[in-house]
């Protein structure tokens, strides 16, 4: 896993945590933010995959 992969898992968990508060507390502003955190999180990741990858690919003989 490189940092990217990292980052962007942790960014997921953590808009998991803000979406769930947002519903217990009754708070759409935090839901949508923990939406919006999941969402960056996973293009993160993937972006992280795509590095993966290509490195991946370019070490290949």
């Amino acid at each position: 896993m490189n940092s990217d992969q990292i980052k962007g898992t942790a960014e997921k968990a953590k808009g998991h945590v803000k979406e769930a508060a947002g519903k217990v507390v009754g708070n759409e502003r935090l839901q949508a933010e923990g939406k919006a955190d999941q969402a960056s999180g996973a293009v993160q990741k993937k972006v992280g995959d795509v590095k993966d990858a290509a490195k991946t690919l370019t070490k290949a003989p």
